[in-house]
């Protein structure tokens, strides 16, 4: 793996958890911390040709199933698709919508 797709997996993974857990402060925590890291990708953006995004979705996908936070994680049934619901480019955008990207999550999750 390289630091790209690592930097892209952390901020999909904080997102997806602010949308699984279910106590709303550690969502908010989750979603504080996505916006950091996507502030991050904008200010240094990594190249389209060193993150395969579906396969940083499905790392991000991974980290958020970890076992010690499956207990908070009541929100949705936990049925996330295998592409991922964001395009790179949309992730690196200084105006990415971090509640919207949230709330699709859910969405998703919740229709599979």
């Amino acid at each position: 793996m390289n630091a790209s797709v690592d930097r892209v997996r952390d901020a999909l993974a904080d997102l997806i958890k602010a949308a699984l857990i279910s106590d709303d402060g550690r969502s908010l925590a989750f979603r504080q911390a996505a916006a950091e890291k996507l502030a991050e990708l904008a200010a240094d953006p990594p190249r389209a040709d060193a993150v395969r995004i579906d396969g940083a979705w499905t790392l991000a996908v991974q980290a958020a199933e970890a076992p010690e936070l499956q207990p908070e994680e009541g929100r949705v049934n936990l049925t996330l698709p295998r592409s991922a619901p964001f395009a790179l480019e949309e992730l690196t955008s200084a105006d990415f919508d971090v509640d919207r990207a949230v709330e699709t999550i859910r969405k998703s999750a919740s229709t599979g």
